[in-house]
């Protein structure tokens, strides 16, 4: 049996002009996960990154934790969604007095994401939701295909792609799928590692962001 773990970027740098670069705290969050991994005896027999800025940062400071000397192979497969894009074709709702700045954003950011989500407005996106789906779906069956008998894969990745590949191997149909990934998405905790393990039985999600290696300072969600 193979496993792979799907493992959330470090915190970005929320609010800023750049967001792509991990902030020192998910430079740290990173590097303890690496260390975490190895401490278990995990060694990686392939490590793949999404082609992000906070991809690659991420992969790094887990080889620099984890001590492995693999190389990282990049797969756009593992790219986030256009988190921007999706917010800017949908208006800003109105303000709620006395809300504060984090939870407007989050109510923004779910509503434009039910929209995007709802397949009915495709022709204002660069990727519609169903071909984000497809080609995460895709990047983890190149993964599986690819992936030694009993080998181990650690993926840097963001928090929707890997939403998605619990979503699609827990539920049973698109609308259940959908549904599953608009609750499993926001929850997503940085550097969380989500496991699958692939054997005769098929593809198998087996935990879903665990984060039992951040101590309490160093857990996020943005």
């Amino acid at each position: 049996m193979s496993r792979i773990l799907l493992v959330r970027h470090g915190q970005a740098s929320f609010g800023a002009a750049d967001y792509d670069n991990l902030s020192p705290t998910g430079h740290e969050q990173s590097r303890v996960l690496g260390a975490a991994l190895a401490a278990r005896g995990i060694t990686a027999d392939v490590v793949v990154a999404g082609e992000m800025t906070r991809h690659a940062q991420t992969a790094a400071a887990v080889l620099d934790g984890s001590g492995w000397t693999a190389d990282v192979d990049v797969d756009a497969g593992w790219n986030e969604f256009d988190h921007l894009q999706v917010l800017a074709v949908h208006d800003q709702p109105t303000s709620v007095e006395g809300e504060s700045e984090k939870v407007a954003f989050q109510r923004w950011f779910e509503e434009a994401t039910l929209r995007w989500t709802s397949g009915e407005h495709d022709a204002l996106y660069d990727e519609s939701f169903a071909a984000f789906t497809s080609r995460v779906e895709a990047a983890l069956t190149r993964l599986v295909d690819a992936l030694p008998r009993k080998g181990t894969a650690v993926v840097l990745t963001s928090g929707g792609p890997i939403a998605w590949a619990a979503a699609s191997l827990l539920a049973e149909d698109d609308r259940a799928r959908t549904d599953l990934w608009l609750r499993l998405n926001p929850v997503s905790i940085n550097t969380g590692v989500s496991t699958v393990v692939c054997g005769a039985s098929g593809t198998t999600l087996v935990t879903f962001n665990a984060h039992d290696h951040l101590s309490s300072e160093l857990l996020t969600y943005r």
